[in-house]
């Protein structure tokens, strides 16, 4: 990389961490960067054109057939140091991005749930398990959760600055926090309710997607597309099968737009059993 682009670089972490954004967004958005910098390797980014941009942009959509996703974080990064270390005004050109696929989330049944739970051996392990499908808690919220957040006489525990930077509370089974009482005694943890293996440092997001994985092998699910995140989806679905109504589900997975939290509609199993199929009522109609 050149001095210049280096410098550039170096220039976009200041802006990131006076702007207080997410560890995950500035690592992130410094990995776009360098990308952006390889791309152009001749060209010091202080001359930089937004025809530059989009003709990046098309490259990652078009010739790489990178996922929406990709694209829309090359975007947002190109964006952020246009504004903040160009100090030029630059509108992410979202036209461009790959068409939002319309797949619905895998959702795991109660019955593997239970039997997900069941090969895990390990007392942490299997409590990080009870906790992410209890909750509905995303992985990274799992590995920041402290102990002092665990409020045992509202049967709730508190996500501190959870996505978006805003804190919430979601609830918590009287089950599992006899789980976590059990738990404690074993392991002792400190500060954090799942501590890494540095002390004073929480368990990483990558041992949990890790010991996940494994689990779900040892389950005999790994040819099924299930990850972490999925046993936050079927808490969601099952919350929905259960009567809970979308708002109350919205405000416990810390959603920002409804719209997000009704995909869960489409993904029930009970409202689908109730349905009687029209093809039924005609025969039934045509044998009185």
């Amino acid at each position: 990389m050149s001095p210049a682009a280096l410098s550039s670089l170096e220039r976009a972490n200041q802006f990131l961490s006076i702007g207080h954004y997410s560890p995950n967004t500035a690592r992130n958005y410094l990995a776009e960067l360098r990308m952006v910098f390889a791309y152009y390797n001749d060209v010091d980014p202080q001359q930089y054109t937004e025809e530059m941009m989009i003709q990046y942009l098309v490259y990652l959509s078009k010739t790489l057939v990178c996922s929406r996703e990709k694209c829309r974080m090359a975007a947002q990064a190109i964006s952020f140091f246009f504004r903040y270390v160009l100090k030029m005004a630059y509108v992410v050109p979202s036209l461009i991005y790959p068409r939002v696929s319309k797949k619905l989330p895998p959702v795991m049944s109660a019955e593997e749930i239970s039997k997900l739970m069941e090969v895990i051996s390990n007392v942490k392990h299997r409590t990080v398990v009870m906790l992410l499908y209890s909750t509905g808690m995303r992985v990274n919220e799992i590995a920041r959760v402290k102990i002092t957040d665990v409020d045992s006489k509202d049967m709730r525990i508190k996500v501190v600055q959870g996505k978006g930077s805003k804190d919430r509370y979601t609830l918590m089974s009287q089950q599992v926090l006899e789980e976590l009482r059990a738990y404690y005694l074993v392991c002792r943890p400190k500060e954090y309710l799942f501590n890494g293996r540095v002390k004073g440092q929480p368990l990483s997001v990558r041992m949990i997607q890790h010991m996940v994985q494994g689990a779900l092998a040892s389950a005999g699910m790994s040819k099924k597309s299930y990850t972490v995140h999925t046993i936050r989806h079927s808490f969601a679905t099952h919350l929905v099968d259960n009567g809970v109504d979308l708002h109350t589900v919205k405000e416990l997975l810390g959603h920002s737009n409804l719209q997000t939290t009704m995909r869960y509609m489409h993904l029930t199993t009970t409202r689908r059993q109730g349905i009687v199929n029209p093809y039924d009522l005609l025969r039934k109609g045509a044998d009185q």
